[in-house]
């Protein structure tokens, strides 16, 4: 699905370091630090989502960017994963990293400068967690499931098996590549009639060719679903694209926006959230939430409809009655508008997506945000982009080196150096030793030390559950949906829980599964405050009469810090270095996009925030000014000749014309004369 009418579907490749050129991608990997340039005019270190707008902002304007990464991906905290690299990911935070020793770079500083060292450990270690991970697949590729571990020995073991499941990454990879081709042998053997790529997956009861009559049991009998091995999964680990963080995009947001306004929207496509449900009473319902929903729904009595759709027309415009409930809870608006507790639930959870306690102001700005968003591109407010939400920065990245931005991963700067006396950044020094001259520096929060920011008090965190389950929590005709998913206290004390569950066609997973995401502001650990829904919802070891609910294969629990946290001003820092972020807890990208305006607004206020980019045929590349600039003078040249060619064409035609003319008024003239000479020569002789 295309933003706009552009050219879409365009995959970023991941790449190390490269700067655009005509003809090829320039690697920067293997070369010498001296062979950087050594002056920008905006330095950014970190590649997460407002780094990477910030990014393509400059340098879209015309400004010098080094954009800088000591990660070996993209997004930072913003990335998607395969599954394979994902396990690569856990098994780096399990591991005790040490941190690099501070070198003295004080031979690099000149009269009046000081260093200011940033922060020389991951940048991750302070931002994840508690991370857990729970396998529930059978470590051989067979039928049988794999026997339920208790409780307590999985809780006990799961540092230990997220290790374990990375370093047997290849074996295991190498036998499940034997195993399968005798499953799918198997399969094709007995599918009758299925594809290859579902007869892999799913073995049906084997039919019986020599007897055409059958019983009525075994008619209505319905294939056994396979149950998806552990070495499957890791066999198909590049069909999965797993992301850190869970967000949607409003179709009316700010991110939105902003990918139509730049073009970057060509880089990347996207899908529609199909369906909005909710978590009530032990069971999952779709939420009516367009007007076509709402006259649709079982749910709702007739009377619940006419009220539903009262309110949300009223709510569209402020009136003075709002206004008198402002600063009282939301909850409290809704009773006194005597809406039902179904309606309730709907309006509060699903639809404002807010607590009973947010305020009423609050509450009805992110119902109307909800309304306004229908109907764009479907009838959810919400897309979500093909192969995940780290494809989003990098869409970014790729817009900045198109205008001539460098890009080097596995790279850093180590420190700033500081001017005394303007209290300015002048230049960086990087992890090579390399100093690098630079107007403003732009920086990740966690490549800065505690010492030096200002954050909010108490700090707040995200709770974070990834799941690849084998079905959908609410089967329907189509296996192709992309749900967005509430979930309401379900205890005091508990905090709400936001769900997105992904089918295959986002490319976000492999067929015959789906990937769900949860994800709540933290009471306790991620698995204290997740674990609670994953058992009610889904069937795991740990669930009670769940045996008709979709099972859990694999998930991973990890707490993260909440972006939110982190204040605008007040920092410790040069007054020409800008701090970003990591990811909040809202739904949506308003909080990260805002931030980037802001500093380029801060950095060049007169400029536009990511103009829009020319068609691709339209651009000049390095090299081709000169050609180019030759090129467009021989095209004038030879369009003034073709003028004047056709013009003196024309000149010549009218002269010859008129030339013409006159011999024919000449001749004729001449012939009246020859005539009266004669008629007077005749009268003369007679």
């Amino acid at each position: 699905m295309d933003l706009d009418v552009g050219p879409s579907g365009c995959c970023y490749s991941h790449i190390s370091c490269y700067s655009l050129s005509r003809d090829s991608v320039f690697l920067l990997t293997n070369m010498a630090a001296e062979d950087l340039p050594s002056e920008f005019d905006v330095v950014i270190l970190g590649t997460g989502l407002a780094e990477s707008v910030v990014a393509a902002a400059f340098s879209r304007v015309g400004q010098r960017v080094l954009h800088v990464d000591r990660r070996s991906y993209y997004a930072a905290n913003w990335a998607s994963f395969t599954f394979n690299g994902l396990l690569t990911w856990i098994q780096q935070h399990h591991e005790e990293s040490q941190p690099e020793e501070a070198q003295d770079w004080s031979s690099l500083l000149e009269e009046g400068e000081e260093l200011i060292y940033l922060s020389n450990s991951k940048s991750e270690s302070d931002s994840i967690s508690n991370v857990q991970v729970f396998s529930f697949t059978s470590e051989e590729e067979e039928e049988e499931e794999a026997p339920s571990p208790d409780p307590p020995s999985i809780a006990e073991e799961q540092t230990g098996g997220a290790e374990e499941d990375a370093v047997k990454e290849n074996s295991e990879t190498e036998s499940a590549d034997s195993k399968e081709d005798d499953t799918k042998e198997k399969s094709e053997a007995t599918a009758d009639g299925d594809d290859e790529e579902q007869a892999s997956q799913t073995e049906g009861e084997e039919p019986e060719a020599d007897q055409p009559t059958t019983s009525a049991a075994q008619s209505q009998s319905e294939p056994i679903k396979k149950k998806i091995s552990y070495p499957q999964l890791l066999k198909e680990g590049r069909r999965f694209n797993i992301d850190l963080v869970s967000k949607l995009m409003y179709s009316r947001g700010s991110l939105v926006d902003l990918l139509i306004k730049s073009n970057v929207s060509r880089y990347a496509e996207f899908k529609n959230v199909t369906r909005i449900l909710t978590y009530r009473h032990g069971k999952v319902q779709q939420v009516p939430c367009s007007r076509a929903d709402v006259f649709a729904s079982r749910q709702l009595s007739v009377v619940e409809k006419r009220k539903l759709m009262r309110f949300l027309t009223s709510c569209m415009e402020e009136t003075e009655e709002q206004q008198a409930y402002n600063g009282r809870p939301y909850l409290e608006f809704l009773c006194d508008q005597q809406l039902g507790d179904n309606l309730q639930d709907f309006l509060l959870h699903s639809i404002a997506m807010v607590t009973e306690d947010t305020p009423t102001e609050e509450g009805l700005t992110s119902t109307r945000h909800f309304l306004r968003c229908l109907g764009r591109y479907g009838n959810t407010p919400f897309l979500f982009p093909v192969y995940g939400l780290g494809e989003i920065p990098q869409c970014f990245c790729r817009m900045c080196a198109v205008f001539g931005g460098i890009y080097c991963l596995r790279h850093s700067v180590n420190c700033l150096v500081m001017d005394k006396e303007t209290n300015r950044c002048k230049a960086v020094i990087d992890s090579r030793g390399q100093r690098i001259s630079c107007s403003h520096f732009v920086v990740e929060e966690g490549y800065v030390g505690a010492d030096r920011k200002q954050m909010a008090t108490p700090t707040r965190s995200l709770s974070r559950a990834v799941l690849i389950t084998d079905g959908s929590i609410l089967p329907s005709d189509s296996d192709q949906q992309v749900s967005m998913v509430t979930v309401p206290p379900i205890a005091a004390g508990c905090p709400a829980v936001k769900m997105v569950e992904l089918c295959s066609s986002t490319m976000t997973c492999m067929p015959g599964t789906y990937l769900v995401h949860l994800t709540c502001q933290s009471v306790g650990s991620a698995y204290e405050d997740l674990s609670p829904v994953v058992t009610r919802m889904f069937h795991t070891p740990e669930s009670h009469d769940q045996e008709n609910c979709p099972s859990v294969l694999w998930c991973l629990y990890f707490n993260m810090a909440d972006g939110s946290g982190l204040e605008a001003e007040g920092h410790n820092l040069p007054s020409n270095v800008y701090m970003c972020s990591g990811p909040d807890g809202g739904l949506g990208h308003e909080h990260a996009i805002k931030q980037a305006e802001s500093i380029f607004q801060k950095i060049l206020p007169e400029e536009d925030f990511c103009p829009p980019a020319p068609n691709p045929e339209d651009i000049i590349y390095d090299g081709d000014n000169t050609s180019s600039a030759m090129g467009g003078e021989e095209e004038e040249k030879e369009e003034t000749e073709d003028k004047q060619e056709k013009e003196e064409k024309e000149d010549k035609q009218e002269e010859k014309e008129e030339t013409e003319d006159k011999q024919e008024e000449e001749e004729k003239d001449g012939a009246g004369e020859m005539e009266k000479e004669e008629e007077q020569t005749l009268q003369t002789e007679e």
